[in-house]
């Protein structure tokens, strides 16, 4: 009996889908705290039970218990404060998958300081970029060399974070994470009056990807792990005391869907593949060994596991597979189903909430659709004057009702930016921007970026639908659609392609492809151009930039 997930859900069982979206709820204390309320309450209950199994490339492999995670967390957090780190302070932490991650992650929530996750890939520019937008004090950092160097140039301009730099691993001029953590004490106690948070004080900020400009600085407060009960208990479907794994860095936001907040107050345990590569044989071989229960990755690993012979690993363990972060073209899931027995369960969302749209256990995964509504949202697909539109027509995914009822784990506006936050969620609903369709079962099929959508000769053409039918083709591993400029019609829809192994450009293979697609959807839908790759360009979310691919065919 899982009683901390109880303490804030009242009902935690269901009957259906539709007694799900009804009833369920989640009660939101004044004072939550992740790191108190979930971690240090799981160590008082059950202080050895496990909470995250950590292995990497090197032979390197951890286990920690909620009792290690809840010591760890305070010595951490006495080091950190004896920097001179406080309430509200910022810090900016680039770990990748490092254990050492979540243990900062929980001293900071538990000092009220606020938590920014950050990649690898960031440059100097772009640390410099957030510590100004959002006053960094601190940087945490993996010890890798191109980390540290680009860390190192920025603080020549920004002073703020100079004196405040710790490495997990040995780099001169820095503070070593492990001696830290060795040498601060163990005691340390809850913050009470001033001192202490509540739940609507800012616990988390993600910079988003960027696709359309300059990140944005997305403010979460410390009621944000309470949203994520719907994404790891009911889409995911972890259940306590068995192991889950969601691979994705600790830069971006699934790393908060998937391996800390819904997880722990769940009670399963997270496991942690610090991978320096993707290689698909070597992942599907941490599922084999490891025997996870539940798993989800991003389509595009879906895909490139796919090129394995996946019927050879014993995957038999998982009970779920899941996957976000772009639509799953139905080909890839039906394919799956072929090598394993079971369906992929996606789900659906942003940088700035919980799983919004998803396959839960009571709904049948439907290839191709992204599921049905989350409870508490009140998603509605909505056309450009705020009515809800009917069957079958495409509408803007938001979030309705917000002067209602504020749902917890939904974002509470941008970093010290008033007007971007009023336009955002200073109304009725939170409009994301992505387009989406919903069928007389309630299904919802995801359309694109409403800036993606294709306008060409009088028709729109939503990009997902025509990449579903390319990814069919046995040559095609992953594609991107865009338009692209055409004396003519205006726009035509341009393909931009990676192909799968065995398989080389040619132009027959263009008109082949080109075939498929007229035969496979409406023909009118099809590639006039084709343009063969080795890799698409993507966000440090994994997230595929079609606006750089339009802008470098000269459209704005």
């Amino acid at each position: 009996m899982n009683h901390v997930l109880r303490k804030y859900c009242p009902r935690i069982d269901f009957e259906s889908y539709e007694d799900f979206y009804d009833n369920f709820a989640i009660e939101v204390p004044g004072d939550f705290n992740f790191a108190y309320d979930v971690v240090d309450e799981w160590a008082r209950v059950e202080p050895g039970k496990r909470a995250l199994v950590w292995c990497d490339d090197h032979e390197g492999a951890e286990e920690f218990s909620f009792g290690d995670l809840a010591r760890l967390s305070d010595k951490a957090a006495n080091a950190l404060a004896a920097l001179g780190i406080g309430k509200g302070d910022t810090v900016m932490v680039i770990l990748r998958r490092r254990w050492e991650y979540w243990v900062v992650a929980l001293a900071l929530c538990k000092i009220g300081a606020t938590l920014i996750p950050a990649s690898l890939q960031l440059t100097a520019k772009d640390i410099v970029y957030r510590a100004e937008s959002v006053n960094i004090k601190m940087l945490v950092c993996v010890d890798d060399d191109y980390v540290c160097t680009q860390a190192e140039a920025a603080m020549q301009d920004a002073p703020s974070i100079k004196e405040h730099v710790i490495v997990a691993g040995e780099r001169a001029g820095w503070h070593s994470f492990s001696t830290l953590l060795d040498e601060a004490p163990e005691a340390w106690e809850r913050p009470t009056g001033e001192a202490a948070t509540t739940a609507n004080d800012i616990m988390l900020i993600y910079f988003t990807s960027g696709t359309t400009g300059l990140a944005k600085a997305v403010c979460h407060n410390f009621a944000h792990p309470l949203g994520h009960i719907l994404t790891a208990k009911y889409w995911q479907q972890v259940r306590e005391d068995t192991l889950h794994m969601s691979v994705t860095d600790s830069g971006w936001a699934k790393f908060g869907w998937g391996k800390i907040y819904g997880q722990w107050i769940a009670g399963a345990a997270i496991f942690a593949y610090d991978m320096d590569k993707f290689v698909p044989a070597e992942l599907l071989e941490k599922v084999q060994e490891y025997r996870l229960t539940t798993f989800c990755a991003p389509p595009t690993m879906y895909r490139f596991m796919l090129q394995e012979d996946v019927a050879s690993f014993d995957l038999s363990s998982v009970e779920n597979f899941a996957t976000a972060g772009e639509p799953l073209n139905a080909e890839v899931t039906l394919a799956w189903e072929r090598a394993t027995g079971k369906r992929i369960r996606e789900g659906f969302g942003q940088t700035e909430g919980p799983v919004l749209v998803a396959t839960f256990p009571w709904v049948d995964p439907r290839p191709g659709s992204m599921g049905k509504p989350s409870p508490l949202l009140n998603i509605k697909l909505l056309d450009e004057d705020g009515a809800e539109v009917a069957d079958g027509e495409e509408g803007a995914i938001c979030v309705t009702g917000l002067r209602r009822a504020w749902p917890p784990g939904l974002f509470v506006g941008y970093f010290h930016d008033e007007e971007r936050t009023r336009s955002a969620v200073g109304g009725e609903h939170y409009n994301l921007h992505d387009m989406a369709w919903r069928d007389s079962d309630g299904y919802y099929f995801f359309v694109g970026r409403d800036d993606d959508v294709i306008k060409c000769s009088g028709y729109r053409i939503g990009p997902f639908e025509v990449e579903s039918a390319l990814v069919e083709h046995d040559a095609v591993i992953e594609c991107a659609v865009t338009a692209a400029p055409d004396p003519v019609r205006g726009m035509v829809v341009k393909a931009t392609v990676v192909l799968a192994r065995g398989w080389e450009p040619s132009d027959a293979l263009v008109r082949e492809l080109q075939e498929h697609v007229k035969k496979t959807t409406a023909p009118y839908k099809y590639p006039r151009i084709v343009e063969f790759v080795d890799e698409l360009p993507k966000t440090i979310g994994g997230k595929i930039k079609r606006k750089l691919i339009r802008n470098n065919d000269g459209i704005d």
